[in-house]
């Protein structure tokens, strides 16, 4: 089993650039195979959207002043400080970035931390952020789609060039190119049926919610990709926990052939915590 895991500042650990540093030391040198970091730009003091993951529609933060850094500046700083870990986004809000600069951002990063590089991706949910932006929520779909098609072009064809309804450019030249031969591979994240259609058309991987029904999903992503005439187990599926799993939750992944999960430990600034919790973790998943 490959596990992940990620960092959420939620208050009151802090943002701060020795904790990511050890943080990040520390997974590398324990066996994890990828940290992955969320994104959101900003939050409405208020809002009417509902968060899609949890029963009431609540985002499940204890404070709205939880930090939500860059997503990929803390990713480049511990790729400088780590050999082997590999780098996600988790997920990045594909709709609200034009597809040129994050092709360029993600393709710089891949070069620099020698091809670790993976995109997580969605589609978003909260409208109000849109709006703050001034992109068009009910448009989210078709650029989400379109942004994925753009940037494999960008990162493969010289000169590149393409053409949709919301993005438009070249013929042009974008360097550097990924390390990564077929370039950065993309995870689709969400449980919707779009974004598990998504995830069929267009995802090296799909990362579903965690405490979501995993063989109704993945009997949704078999049908999807049928449909289109592809191999599902071609997609890399991640199973997600929200804390650390048990043992009895590992083995119902395995047992659907799942071969991947993301998990978390609770964030602080105490880094010797964080170690203890790190291998605690590491012991229970890498090491069986």
């Amino acid at each position: 089993m490959r596990v992940g895991v990620g960092w959420f500042f939620v208050p009151p650990a802090p943002f701060d650039p020795e904790v990511i540093a050890h943080y990040a030391i520390e997974a590398d040198r324990l066996g994890f195979d990828v940290l992955s970091t969320p994104e959101h730009v900003a939050f409405p003091q208020t809002y009417a959207s509902k968060y899609p993951y949890t029963a009431d529609g609540s985002f499940p933060s204890s404070s709205d002043e939880m930090p939500f850094p860059d997503p990929l500046l803390p990713l480049a700083f511990a790729a400088a400080l780590t050999k082997r870990i590999k780098f996600s986004t988790g997920v990045i809000i594909l709709p609200q970035h034009h597809p040129l600069y994050l092709a360029k951002q993600l393709a710089t990063l891949d070069v620099l931390s020698k091809g670790r590089m993976r995109v997580g991706i969605g589609s978003g949910w909260l409208k109000e952020e849109f709006e703050a932006l001034g992109v068009d929520f009910h448009t989210r779909g078709v650029r989400t789609d379109e942004a994925i098609e753009a940037m494999r072009v960008i990162w493969r064809d010289n000169p590149s060039t393409y053409r949709g309804k919301h993005f438009n450019f070249g013929p042009l030249k974008s360097f550097p190119k990924p390390v990564q031969k077929n370039g950065i591979p993309i995870y689709v994240g969400g449980n919707s049926r779009p974004a598990i259609r998504r995830a069929a058309r267009y995802g090296d991987g799909f990362i579903p919610t965690p405490g979501v029904d995993m063989p109704a999903l993945l009997k949704q992503l078999r049908e999807e990709c049928e449909k289109i005439g592809r191999k599902h187990d071609e997609i890399d599926v991640i199973g997600g926990f929200y804390g650390a799993p048990t043992e009895d939750q590992i083995k119902r992944l395995e047992d659907l052939g799942i071969k991947a999960c993301g998990a978390g430990i609770q964030f602080t600034n105490d880094l010797g915590a964080i170690t203890r919790d790190l291998e605690k973790l590491a012991n229970l998943l890498i090491a069986r």
